[in-house]
């Protein structure tokens, strides 16, 4: 455990996350030349980058099931194999139903490589290091979203659509040689490798671990904390800025880079913030929420577009709360046994990615209903604009709200939970800081007396 020989288990699957990163987000930044490509409106293009979505959420069950049955390493391969296959279907679709087919593969093997590189870091990992891995580990990721909005954009722009898409497909065959060489399921934390149990068993472990309250704790975590800055950085950001506010796409480049330097920055602090207070780790994760939800709602609330400074402040503090969702996972270490920890971590992550599909879409229809009415009112056809993004975005804020509010139910039932089996109580964050500031006030008097 925390050998050198994990840090080489590590680099090799956090490269494969890295490349699925850039495999997910590669259509947002082709978001406008997609639009041009297959020639369809937003709800239609929603339905490209909704779609991978659906099939990854919708995979995230089965595959934290099957995890736990044959190792994380069987699963990152599969996934690497996948992804291949669907860039290079889209690289050479021409209509938008062979588009489909090459999200759904890239969908399906991004599926696979997230929760199977957090699984194998408990294998590889412990005590306070392994939070601080995991941030890590997201940290790369997003070098991967990175990789999409600059090299990946410039090939775009300079060679087009089927060689930028062909060479992004590629990186998936590096990583599938690397992975198949380095990565090795190990020894682990348990002192062997992962046990195969029979179906039934394993099912058993699912249920058991989605009715944790801590399981539930985190989904909503994910849920709330990962959805803004993945609409954002996979589908609508780019237009947004580019479309509706009119800035040339090096711009737009630099904005969305901006989110991942942030977080970059933002993720090792959290890890280290999560584990120096394991008990306010919703706390951290509430805090990035509101800071996003503010952010947004001073730049949506004024009917002028905003100034070039507040979307700045806008896509860093998106870079700050986005890494909060790697908490969730916490949740489902600390709430969960080994046995059943891929199938919690497989579920905690269908919560991130279900409101970003929720989202996605919603704006999509948003979007088109504003253009209809634009132009019934004699307005010029314009899809992408500044009133049609300012009323599509507010969807997002419903949507964490009632994330939110599941959050809080879903703490009460932990805090509960840890009280009666566990015996630890866990005072509100408030209360802690009034006893904190009673007692410092004390000391200063006693030091006055004497």
């Amino acid at each position: 455990m925390n050998s050198s020989r994990s840090w080489l288990v590590w680099g090799a699957a956090a490269a494969a996350y890295l490349v699925a990163v850039l495999q997910r987000s590669s259509l947002g930044v082709a978001a406008v030349e997609a639009a041009d490509r297959f020639d369809f409106s937003a709800s239609a293009l929603s339905t490209l980058g909704v779609v991978q979505i659906i099939v990854y959420a919708g995979l995230q069950v089965p595959v934290g099931v099957v995890l736990d049955r044959v190792g994380p390493k069987t699963l990152i391969s599969t996934g690497a194999a996948l992804m291949l296959l669907g860039q290079f279907t889209l690289a050479f679709a021409t209509e938008l139903p062979l588009a489909i087919v090459g999200r759904v593969l890239v969908g399906a093997g991004d599926a696979m490589t997230f929760i199977s590189v957090i699984r194998l870091l408990s294998f590889w990992f412990s005590g306070r290091l392994l939070p601080q891995v995991s941030q890590w580990t997201g940290n790369i990721g997003q070098l991967g979203q990175l990789a999409s909005v600059v090299p990946f954009s410039w090939l775009l722009q300079g060679l087009g659509w089927t060689p930028a898409f062909s060479i992004a497909g590629l990186a998936s065959v590096i990583v599938l040689a690397v992975v198949l060489v380095l990565v090795s399921d190990g020894t682990g934390s348990a002192g062997r490798p992962p046990v195969t149990e029979s179906v039934s068993q394993t099912i058993s472990h699912f249920i058991d671990a989605v009715r944790r309250p801590g399981t539930l704790l985190g989904f909503w975590s994910h849920f709330t904390s990962q959805s803004p800055g993945s609409v954002f950085a996979l589908l609508w950001g780019f237009p947004f800025l580019v479309g509706g506010l009119g800035y040339r796409h090096e711009v737009a480049s630099l904005l969305l880079a901006i989110v991942v330097a942030t977080g970059f920055i933002a993720g090792p602090i959290l890890g280290i913030l999560s584990a120096r207070f394991p008990l306010r780790r919703s706390n951290l994760v509430f805090a990035g929420v509101i800071l996003m939800m503010s952010a947004w709602l001073a730049v949506l609330l004024p009917e002028t577009p905003p100034p070039f400074w507040l979307l700045c402040v806008l896509v860093v503090c998106l870079g700050i709360g986005g890494p909060g969702s790697l908490i969730g996972f916490d949740f489902a270490r600390r709430f969960n046994p080994l046995r059943s920890l891929g199938s919690a971590t497989g579920f905690v992550n269908v919560g991130g990615f279900l409101a970003t599909f929720i989202i996605m879409f919603l704006m999509g229809v948003v979007l088109d209903l504003v253009n209809e009415w634009r132009i019934a009112a004699g307005f010029a056809d314009e899809l992408f604009s500044w009133a049609g993004f300012r009323a599509a975005f507010f969807v997002q804020l419903v949507v964490v709200g009632v994330g939110m509010a599941a959050m809080l139910r879903a703490r009460r039932r932990t805090r509960r939970r840890m009280h009666e089996e566990e015996g630890i109580t866990v005072a509100p964050l408030w209360v802690v800081l009034v006893r904190k500031g009673k007692r410092r006030s004390g000391r200063k008097s006693s030091q006055s007396v004497q």
